[in-house]
Formats: C-alpha cells, sequence, structure tokens
C-alpha cells in the first residue's frame, strides 16, 4: 500500500494512534528470515495492555531469525475504510500486508472475540478454515486460556499453543526453521510440530457426535499424541519477560508497567479456570522482579507500577517488595498498585504506604453474598475478612472500592442475592461509622455482579448457566436491594455476552459454522455492548440447528464425554470431579500452600511445589 494512502486513512479514522505504530521501544528487524504477526482480536488499546503478548512480542524478536510485528482488530471505522478501499490489514512495525506473513499468531484471551479473528483473517485475503488454505498460505496459530476448550475455532487454526509460551514459542520457532529449510510441505511440518509438547494440531483429530452431543475424537494422524500436555514454565525467573516496554503513544487500558509475582494459585475457587490451568505455583524472586522495575522505569518514563497475579497478597515477599519498590523509586514518586487482592491478605500496612504516594484503585472480590454459598465455590474467606480489609483500607485513606460478585453461581437462592446488598450496607457502615476527619471524602462504593460463565478444567465445568430471564430476573433483585445503600452504586455485567461466552467456553467444533454465520450478518467486538447483535448470533445458530442453550444451560453428566478431553491441563479429571462433589456439600478444601490435596494425581510430586505426604484436609 502506498504509504500516503495509507496514512490518510488513519487519519480518518476516529483514534489514529491505534494503527500508525512508530512507538517508542517499537522492534524493527526487516532482514530477519521469518515474518511473525502477533495478533490480538480487540483494538489496540486493549491488547496492548496484555502482559502474556508483550512477553510473546520480547521472546520472538529476541530471535535472530524471527521479525515478530503487531496487529489489533481494526475499530468499525478502519474496518469501512480498508474494505471500500480495497486494502488489506497491515502490521503496525512495517504496514506490511498479514497475508505476506509466515505466520500469523492469534492470543486467546477471550471467547467474545473469536469474531474478531474472522474479521482479521478477511480482511487479510485469507480463507478461514485451515482446510481452505493451500501451501503458500500463512500458517494460522494460536494460544492463551481459550486453548483450554478451543474446539469451537479449531477448524480455523493450524497449530494451538497449550501452556505457558515463553519456551514453548522458541520451541515452535526451531522446528518451523527446520521444517521450513529442509522443504517440507505443510503436512509433514505440522507432523513434525506436533511432535512438540505443548502443541495441538486439530487438523489431526476428527470428533464424531451422539444424540446432539459430542461423542469422541478419533486420531488421524497416527504420529501425533493421544492428548495433549499443557506446557509449564518450571522458573520464572529463568523465563524472559518484556523486556523493552513498547510505550504507546494513547492511553490504554492498563498504561503501566506490569510485574508478574508468581503464576498460578492455590486457593482453589471452584468456579476459576485460571486458578486450576495455571498451577502449580511459580513465585520470582524479589531481585528477579526489580531488576525488571529497573529496566522498565528506564526505558518507559512510567511512574506506577502494578504487581500482577492472581492473588498479589498471596506473594511470599509482598511486604517486602511494597516498601521496596516505594523507597528505591520515592524520588520518581512511582506508585505501586495490587490489582487482585484477596478480602483475607493482610495488607493494611502496605496500603498506608501505597497511599503515601498516590491512591490506586483498590479492587476486593468476595464473589458471594453469603457464607454458605462462599463455601460451595471454596472462596475460603469469611464476613469478617472483607470487613477487616475495608476497614484497614478506609483508615489508610481509601474512600473507593470496587466489591467484586456473580450472579448464578452453582445453588444460589434469593438469600444469597440478598446477602450482596447486606455486606454491602455492612461496609457502608464501617465507612460511616468512622469519624469524619478520619474517612474525608463520601463513600464510592461499586457492587459489581459478573454472570457465572462454567469452563473447562474447573469442578464446575459440569454445571449449566441460568438463563437469561433467571440473570434479568435475580440483576433486578440485586438492584432493588441496593437502593438506598449509602455510597454504593451498582453495575452489572450484560447477561447476552455472558450467555454466549459460556456457550463458546464449553462448545464443540460444530459452532465453528454458527461462528462463521454470525460474523457474516455482521457480528463484530461481541464484548462491547454496543457492537453486539444477538439477531446475528440467533439467526445463526437456527440456520445450523444448533441452540445457545444446548451448550450454555446443559447440565453435563459427570461421566459424559467432553469436547476438550484430550486436553491434558495436568490437573486430574478425579480431582475436578471430587471437587465438584464437595461443592455440593458444601465442603472447604484447604489452600494448597497447607499441604498438598493431590490436584495432580500421580504427578503431584512433579509439579507440585506444595506436595507433601499428608492427607487431604477441609476447613
Amino acid at each position: 500500500m502506498d504509504s500516503d494512502r495509507l496514512n490518510s486513512l488513519i487519519a480518518r479514522t476516529e483514534k489514529p494512534t491505534r494503527f500508525m505504530g512508530g512507538e517508542l521501544n517499537m522492534r524493527m528487524k526487516p532482514d530477519a528470515e521469518f515474518k511473525f504477526a502477533l495478533c490480538f482480536p480487540d483494538t489496540y488499546e486493549i491488547g496492548m495492555s496484555h502482559l502474556g503478548s508483550r512477553i510473546i512480542y520480547n521472546v520472538l524478536n529476541n530471535r535472530e531469525d524471527t521479525f515478530c510485528e503487531r496487529a489489533y482488530a481494526p475499530w468499525v471505522d478502519m474496518e469501512a475504510l480498508l474494505r471500500e478501499n480495497s486494502e488489506k490489514l497491515f502490521s503496525l512495525e512495517t504496514k506490511r500486508p498479514l497475508d505476506e506473513f509466515d505466520i500469523i499468531g492469534f492470543s486467546l484471551l477471550y471467547e467474545m472475540c473469536y469474531t474478531n479473528i474472522l474479521t482479521m483473517l478477511e480482511l487479510s485475503g485469507i480463507p478461514f478454515l485451515s482446510k481452505d488454505r493451500g501451501e503458500d498460505a500463512p500458517l494460522i496459530v494460536a494460544g492463551g486460556p481459550c486453548v483450554c476448550n478451543s474446539e469451537p475455532i479449531a477448524d480455523i487454526m493450524d497449530v494451538l499453543f497449550f501452556g505457558d509460551g515463553e519456551e514453548l514459542n522458541n520451541d515452535f520457532m526451531d522446528v518451523y526453521a527446520s521444517c521450513r529449510h529442509r522443504g517440507l510441505n505443510k503436512h509433514d511440518m505440522l507432523v513434525e510440530l506436533s511432535k512438540i509438547e505443548g502443541i495441538y494440531i486439530p487438523s489431526f483429530y476428527e470428533p464424531t457426535y451422539g444424540n446432539d452431543s459430542f461423542a469422541s475424537l478419533r486420531k488421524l494422524e497416527p504420529a501425533a499424541p493421544d492428548r495433549i500436555k499443557r506446557r509449564i514454565v518450571h522458573d520464572l525467573d529463568l523465563a524472559e519477560f518484556t523486556g523493552d516496554l513498547v510505550v504507546p503513544y494513547m492511553s490504554i487500558v492498563h498504561d503501566r508497567i506490569a510485574l508478574e509475582l508468581f503464576r498460578g494459585c492455590t486457593r482453589g475457587c471452584r468456579f476459576c479456570q485460571a486458578g486450576f490451568i495455571y498451577r502449580p505455583v511459580r513465585e520470582r524472586r524479589m531481585k528477579t522482579l526489580l531488576d525488571f522495575a529497573d529496566k522498565q522505569i528506564k526505558c518507559t518514563g512510567y511512574d506506577e507500577i502494578s504487581l500482577f497475579s492472581l492473588s498479589s497478597g498471596d506473594y511470599s515477599e509482598i511486604h517486602e517488595m511494597v516498601p521496596t519498590i516505594l523507597d528505591r523509586y520515592k524520588d520518581d514518586r512511582v506508585s505501586v498498585s495490587l490489582p487482585s487482592l484477596r478480602i483475607d491478605s493482610f495488607i493494611k500496612d502496605d496500603l498506608k504506604k501505597i497511599q503515601s504516594v498516590r491512591k490506586t484503585g483498590l479492587t476486593l472480590a468476595p464473589e458471594a453474598g453469603t457464607q454458605r454459598l462462599r463455601d460451595v465455590i471454596n472462596k475460603g474467606v469469611n464476613e469478617d475478612d472483607l470487613l477487616r480489609a475495608v476497614g484497614d483500607a478506609f483508615r489508610s485513606g481509601w474512600h473507593g472500592v470496587k466489591l467484586y460478585f456473580m450472579i448464578g453461581l452453582p445453588t444460589e437462592t434469593d438469600e444469597d442475592i440478598l446477602g450482596i446488598a447486606e455486606l454491602a450496607r455492612k461496609v457502608s457502615r464501617e465507612f460511616y461509622s468512622m469519624p469524619k476527619e478520619m474517612r474525608g471524602k463520601g463513600l464510592r462504593c461499586t457492587v459489581s455482579a459478573s454472570t457465572f460463565v462454567p469452563k473447562s478444567f474447573t469442578p464446575f465445568q459440569w454445571e449449566p448457566q441460568i438463563s437469561t430471564d433467571e440473570v434479568l430476573r435475580r440483576q433486578a433483585l440485586l438492584r432493588s436491594a441496593l437502593k438506598g445503600i449509602r455510597g454504593v452504586e451498582f453495575n452489572c455485567h450484560f447477561s447476552e455476552t455472558s450467555r454466549l461466552e459460556a456457550c463458546f467456553a464449553r462448545g464443540d467444533r460444530r459452532l465453528v459454522s454458527v461462528l462463521i454465520g454470525a460474523y457474516k450478518r455482521g457480528a463484530r467486538f461481541d464484548s462491547w455492548d454496543e457492537q453486539f447483535k444477538k439477531e446475528a448470533w440467533d439467526e445463526a445458530f437456527m440456520e445450523n440447528g444448533l441452540s445457545c442453550e444446548q451448550y450454555a444451560n446443559r447440565t453435563i453428566g459427570i461421566d459424559e464425554p467432553l469436547a476438550w478431553q484430550h486436553m491434558d491441563s495436568l490437573i486430574s479429571m478425579e480431582y475436578l470431579k471430587r471437587e465438584y462433589e464437595r461443592s455440593k456439600q458444601g465442603i472447604v478444601t484447604r489452600d494448597c500452600r497447607s499441604g498438598c490435596n493431590g490436584c495432580f494425581g500421580e504427578h503431584c510430586k512433579e509439579y507440585c511445589n506444595m506436595h507433601s505426604s499428608g492427607s487431604e484436609e477441609t476447613e
């Protein structure tokens, strides 16, 4: 594309900086042998905030033979301009059309971004289905948490990466380069790639169905593994991180330095996929993290560091880390945020230190409104924990707090819904019971209630999602109960997208036709309420003789075949079944840091850092 012509199109968009490139620390390696387009199927400001993509960008560009460039889903204005002018989607670094890359890699973080993958492929002139792409087409690959059950998009992808990507991407590129140098055809290359631990080649497997549900997955290629084993980076201190961060010209969702304290979680919340698929827990040493911080502050100029993990308060050195960072960068007024705190994290002193620089956001997640339901989901916290946490925050100078809950959790009743409002009322009382000179400004307590989505590789993967009508009824009940509580406001998630998310989270390969059908009817950016087109999806399901409800709202039998059963998450299915049964009895399973609960089954000694000879305990 002529650069002047391209610049004129970019200038006509709502936010031109989404497509400009040229940012500080952007990599340029035009002479590298292989060209890899790292694609994020959402807008620039969301994709640039994703830590995993930034790590992979650095990993690939550290290779001499590979130039990794970035591309993001074009917002509707840029998509229209590209179509009107018969131009192809391009990378930010060199403005190269995507169909001229050797490999196109997608980050799969959220099922509601799947239609954006189709947008990016179509705007590049690339057929949707892998079987329709020839030898000269780019290899289409993907990684991320949605690979846990990637069957709804399996027919689109040539290669899927299951698990941690730092080492896996290098292994993939080593084999890919070798195959290219040997002149292998696409099929033989895929055979070689399938030998890498963590690599899934969907075309080597064929699903069968019976009684209108998934029955089995038949292996077509003898050399392919029977099950795909999740890849784990054992030592995060030795793993590559983000390197010099690319600094955007525009504000992005998380416009700051993100330090991943550790990967994994020991808590065992039964609804949380991340808590299971990122096990075992692997911590970075504080020295490693401080080295990362030094380098990133120098190369970016950021003045905020986010201590990031599934539960930052569980980091073993958190109480040393916070004051060390604040003291280390006090002259630069660098602040610290803790975005993922549990309400039983003892952080009172840390909060006082943090607010001495600037108050960052404070978010706590009770998840459920009653102790009965918190025991069902294995949250492992109680009301006293919440009130102590918010009380510590208020006394440390905070007047704003976000409380996250879920609606539709298994066994939930109206009493549990009303319990959310009662908790919010107690938080309000906690704030306004303090002397006025201590609490300062008025309370800003946001109660957020998302809809429960059953996910693969969790103890609740067999549970249904409640119907849309029931979601709306419970939201209305909660909204009414929260009215009049001083300083409290309510925010709830759009139910239709949660319904579709549940469908694709537990779906099978038949859904690819639904996905393409909805896309052709205009479905784009489905996670954006103003863009969601319910009619497009309803018509696509009807056209293919399927329904969203048969995937989202059905209880799956405990011994039924699962569409994702060929993926080995390393967490044993027997353990998940046992946790499912314990949830029905409201039995809490202890935190793994108190001793091994056996989630890896026979592999516990190999993978579990918390392994002990003790038997499973309950609280």
